[in-house]
Order: structure tokens, then sequence, then C-alpha cells
């Protein structure tokens, strides 16, 4: 009887120093850790609002940083700015312009000419063959206008979801999507307005949660606010108006 009770005092003991299982163990931690707040994901409405009432607040009347006089010029530009920074491309349009006034001028262009006009712009043989094939169709299929659809804008050469965008909302004032660039993918992660990397799934996460009265501004607001605020590698978070409202990992205060 001793010797039973004596084995039974072990058991329990060795019961006692075992290493709990791992679903207790995950079951303790989710305990320990604090609840979210109510109301705090990312496209809350209430959450939206404070956001595009902060971004009014600090840029209430910004537009595309990209220079231009009309939506042809406007689209030529956007094509140039893929991996080129806005400044670099009104450089370059400067005199691309005025050498280039028309579609048919860039239409009937020499190729090697029109991309050494175009070399500081980055991926110019390929932008060459957007921009010439783009014109090209502007004229044979358009009767020389750009297109005010997102469909007839997608069947240009050099053209995609970003591009049309920016024209139809900056030269045409028509909100069909959200312009999606890397300040827009990178501040909608950090806002988290957008869990996606995919600039279509992001967009269309915008579209789901920004008023469609707000797109065409918003767009601009991300961007401007992407250059001079919320950098990519050292985010100036002390100066953001935003920074209550975000919680994202790679905040710096």
């Amino acid at each position: 009887m001793k010797k039973r009770k004596a084995k039974a005092k072990k058991v329990a003991a060795r019961s006692a120093r075992a290493p709990k299982s791992r679903t207790t163990a995950r079951t303790a931690k989710a305990a320990r850790k604090p609840a979210a707040k109510p109301g705090a994901g990312g496209t809350n409405p209430e959450r939206v609002r404070a956001i595009l009432q902060k971004l009014d607040e600090a840029y209430p009347n910004v537009t595309c940083a990209i220079e231009h006089k009309n939506a042809f010029q406007l689209l030529i530009a956007t094509i140039l700015s893929a991996q080129c920074t806005d400044e670099r491309v009104n450089q370059v349009t400067k005199t691309l312009f005025v050498k280039y006034p028309m579609p048919k001028d860039f239409a009937y262009a020499s190729p090697a000419e029109l991309e050494q006009d175009i070399r500081p712009t980055g991926f110019f043989r390929n932008k060459t063959k957007s921009i010439m094939g783009a014109s090209k169709r502007i004229i044979e299929e358009f009767r020389g206008e750009v297109p005010r659809t997102m469909d007839e804008l997608l069947t240009l050469p050099g053209v995609a979801r970003k591009t049309a965008n920016v024209v139809l909302g900056t030269a045409y004032g028509i909100a069909v999507g959200v312009v999606v660039d890397t300040h827009v993918t990178r501040l909608s992660n950090r806002l988290d307005l957008s869990r996606n990397t995919d600039p279509k799934k992001i967009e269309q996460n915008l579209m789901a949660a920004i008023p469609r009265d707000k797109w065409i501004l918003f767009s601009h607001q991300l961007i401007w606010h992407g250059r001079r605020v919320c950098q990519a590698r050292k985010p100036k978070c002390a100066e953001c108006n935003l920074e209550a409202i975000c919680y994202s990992k790679d905040k710096t205060v």
C-alpha cells in the first residue's frame, strides 16, 4: 500500500514538472496578448474618414507632379515615368515636347533619335517602342485624340491601369480607379488600407475603402505624402499628421 502511494506521488511530481502542451502554451500566450482596439482595423469607415481628413489638411489642392499641357503630353510623360522620377521626366519633356509637339511627330520619329532624346529616363528602348506604338494607335484608331475610357486606353502600347488612371483622372477628371504606384503601394500597406502587394489587388482594396469622389485626389495625396514624409527607407513619422492613427511596424517614433 505504501509503495503504491509513493509511486503515485512520483507520477504526480513528474506531471507537474512536464512542459505544457503546445496548445496550452498558445492559449496562454493569446490570453496575455492585448486585445485589438475596436474599430482600429485598417478599412474601418471611421478610420478611413480620419485618414482622408488628415490628408486633406496636409494636401488640400495637390495634383499630378508630371508637367503637361494636354492629355497626350500627360500620357507620354507617364509612360516615361516608369522606373524614373517625375523630376527627371519633367527635365526631359521640357525639350521633348518642343521637338515632338503632336502624336504624328512621335509616331513617325526616328527610333534611334527618339531613344537618345529620352535616354535619361531609363529603359529608353522599350519606352520608345511604347511611345511610338501608342502615338500611331491614337492617330489610326482614335482620330488623334487620347481616348477617354479605361478599355480604350488599355489598348495602347505601354499603357496599363496605372497610366490609364493618371490620364483619366488628371487630364479628364474621370474617376475610374485609383492610381497605384510605388508610393501608393507602400503607404497603403503602412496605413493598413491593403495587405496586398499586387497593384491590381491594392487598387481593388482602395476602391472598396475610399469614396469614389475622393479617388483622384486621394491618389495624388498619397504620392505627395510618400515623397515628402512617409519615405521608403526612413519615414519622417515625427512630422506626419497621420502618426496618431498609423500603427505600421516601420514607424520611427
